[in-house]
């Protein structure tokens, strides 16, 4: 995936398109989305992923999660955010969801509300099974 290489590599802030067919989550770049993931949420969780672009945890635990996600499309929707491009999407984050900020961080939205979120290298995508 052209992304996670590229954010993988130290000096890399920039989100690049991956092709297609290694596509396993949505960009997070806009605050409209809020509402269509509350909306995805009724049928199926949707995880948001919190990622720094400039740490090295934040870099080593999304390249685990995105090795270890291995969920259908059907079962749960998978949303990235740069949250240093997109502080703003983070905070609504927080406000939206009653989750204290941290990065790396994954949220899980059910029927709009936040029912599940870890941090740093407690994140691990094997905890998604209980949702799916």
């Amino acid at each position: 995936m052209n992304f996670l290489k590229n954010i993988f590599k130290e000096t890399s802030s920039n989100i690049s398109e991956s092709s297609k067919e290694d596509v396993k989550y949505f960009e997070l770049d806009k605050m409209e989305q809020f509402d269509e993931i509350d909306e995805i949420s009724k049928t199926k969780p949707v995880v948001l992923f919190k990622h720094s672009t400039r740490c090295s945890i934040s870099r080593m635990v999304l390249k685990q999660f995105d090795a270890e996600f291995n969920y259908p499309e059907e079962k749960i929707d998978w949303y990235l955010l740069d949250l240093l491009n997109h502080r703003d999407l983070s905070n609504e984050i927080a406000s939206r969801y009653h989750v204290v900020h941290q990065s790396p961080q994954i949220v899980v939205i059910r029927n709009g509300k936040a029912v599940f979120n870890e941090s740093h290298d407690s994140i691990s995508a094997e905890d998604l099974k209980q949702f799916t």
